[in-house]
């Protein structure tokens, strides 16, 4: 497999990391804020669930972060293996990039409304390139969607939690045993949910699609419908509501919520390669780059001053 290829350089244990705190949790682990002394700065570690086979699964996603040496995706600087201070048992995990400023969901609750569209052009233009990236590859991601996309200081996307990344069947035709779909069910194409599926880059393609939907709405995806009737209707083609967003006059939304749509598609063959979809997101991108260091700035000054008053407010 293209991961036992790579050996990890770095080992983490308990000394100089100091102070853990949690952060997130998830089907396969638990991240948790650590200090790293010696680093002189704080790391995230991802501790990874006991049993069955989850050793692997933290080698498996280690070793992919890596290969991967993009900007737009997030960096690893090592494996974690020891006893945590609130544990008893030795366990195994990732020590990776910390982002103070969450992720593309966290970004959006914390302004209580969607980001600016200067900056959410940004972020959906750096999540096709990461993407296009991992695809060129021969990587899928499997599980893309906005807590998924992590911001670094300065609002840029870093694509993370690559536990469900997979070989591409198209990169490896070795590869063609039907494989377990786990994934978020709301971003989730309709023929992922046959059993017989094959994971190929089309599913990525979609899941993309729907990230662009909630990036630019602030929502997340059929709000107050239960997955179970999501897997339903998915595949009969329902598909998030554009009433909002189309009457938004803003140049280039149109453009994107044209390629929003041709990657949902139904039919996996007509949705466009992330190589394609560029094109588009740096177009819109460009009509708006005078007006991204201002953005930025304003969102930047409205987090810090939120982050003031909740303290204030304790």
């Amino acid at each position: 497999r293209l991961w036992s290829f790579v050996k990890m350089q770095k080992k983490f244990q308990n000394d100089g990391l100091d102070t853990w705190e949690p952060i997130g949790q998830g089907g396969f682990g638990s991240v948790y804020k650590v200090k790293a002394v010696n680093m002189g700065h704080d790391v995230a570690i991802k501790l990874i669930h006991q049993g069955n086979d989850m050793d692997a699964e933290v080698k498996k996603e280690a070793n992919y972060l890596k290969l991967l040496s993009c900007k737009y995706v997030l960096s690893i600087y090592g494996m974690y293996e020891g006893i945590p201070p609130f544990g008893r048992n030795k366990q195994m995990g990732m020590v990776m990039e910390f982002m103070k400023r969450g992720s593309v969901e966290t970004l959006w609750k914390k302004l209580s409304c969607p980001p600016p569209f200067p900056l959410a052009f940004r972020l959906i233009h750096e999540v096709a390139i990461g993407m296009n990236f991992l695809h060129s590859l021969g990587i899928l991601h499997r599980d893309l969607k906005p807590q998924n996309v992590m911001l670094s200081d300065e609002l840029h996307a870093r694509l993370a939690d690559f536990g469900l990344c997979t070989e591409s069947i198209s990169f490896n035709p070795s590869n063609q045993d039907a494989t377990d779909n786990a994934g978020t069910v709301k971003y989730m194409p309709p023929e992922a949910f046959d059993l017989n599926y094959k994971p190929s880059r089309a599913f990525d393609r979609y899941s993309f699609a729907i990230l662009v939907w909630s990036t630019l709405s602030g929502k997340e995806p059929y709000e107050g419908i239960p997955s179970e009737l999501v897997e339903v209707r998915v595949p009969l083609g329902q598909r998030p509501s554009l009433d909002d967003l189309s009457k938004i006059n803003t140049e280039g939304m149109k453009d994107l919520l044209d390629l929003m749509q041709k990657c949902w598609k139904d039919d996996p063959k007509e949705r466009p390669t992330f190589n394609k979809s560029i094109g588009c997101t740096e177009k819109v991108l460009s009509k708006h780059e005078r007006e991204i260091n201002k953005v930025v700035y304003q969102v930047l000054d409205k987090l810090v001053s939120n982050c003031f008053f909740l303290h204030q407010s304790v």
